[in-house]
């Protein structure tokens, strides 16, 4: 991580700190003392109880393809017009900035359909154009 700290992120000496007073003290004491709020003291303890250390530990897993935000807009596309295909959304999703591939948006189809349906829809409807205007 870079040298700037984020918002939340309390300073690897308070955490050891927090650990080693919780021998001698109680957490509204403690958070007094380094001027913290509780919560934070409490989850720094409870943290370490769990996992022995106070270190900021790995995720768990592996990261989304797609980011719920572009999820979302996926199925607000998909909702506006069911017809849409696969070129159509997925141009969408990188104007919008998830840069993912076509197979992936097309396992995360919302409706559960493929890019193919419009084109045989399309063939469907020319058929039976075809067929009523021959037997008219």
């Amino acid at each position: 991580m870079s040298e700037q700290k984020l918002r939340h992120e309390v300073e690897g000496i308070t955490r050891q700190d927090c650990v080693e007073a919780r021998s001698v003290e109680r957490v509204p004491k403690i958070s007094a003392a380094l001027k913290v709020p509780k919560n934070t003291v409490a989850s720094i303890i409870l943290k370490w109880k769990k996992f022995g250390t106070t270190n900021t530990l790995p995720r768990a897993g592996r990261p989304a393809k797609l980011t719920n935000r572009g999820r979302r807009a996926l199925v607000r596309e998909v909702t506006k017009n069911s017809m849409v295909t696969l070129a159509e959304l997925w141009s969408s999703s990188v104007e919008m900035g998830e840069s993912s591939r076509r197979t992936t948006i097309s396992a995360e189809r919302p409706d559960g359909s493929h890019s193919s349906v419009k084109r045989h829809m399309t063939a469907h409807l020319e058929f039976a154009k075809r067929y009523l205007k021959d037997s008219v």
